[in-house]
């Protein structure tokens, strides 16, 4: 069996964006992917630690992070 992941950010505009512009997004991304042959298996979530960067003498220095990033994952058979 061969997988795809690909990573998935919705964007929308925070006046007029809803919840179903995200939805049509992702299901933009599924129908394009599935009309290629690939099958939609799920959604995930990743954590991501992005290390600390110390900067030339200090400056510039950023603290490091976690943050989290949408996956979609598809096979094909």
């Amino acid at each position: 069996m061969e997988y795809k992941v690909v990573p998935f950010v919705a964007s929308i505009d925070p006046k007029k964006g809803t919840t179903n512009h995200v939805a049509e997004q992702l299901e933009s991304l599924i129908k394009n992917f599935t009309d290629k042959g690939w099958e939609y298996v799920r959604l995930e979530s990743v954590s991501t630690f992005v290390h600390p960067e110390s900067g030339c003498f200090g400056i510039g220095a950023q603290s490091g992070f976690t943050t989290n990033n949408q996956m979609v994952v598809f096979q094909k058979k």
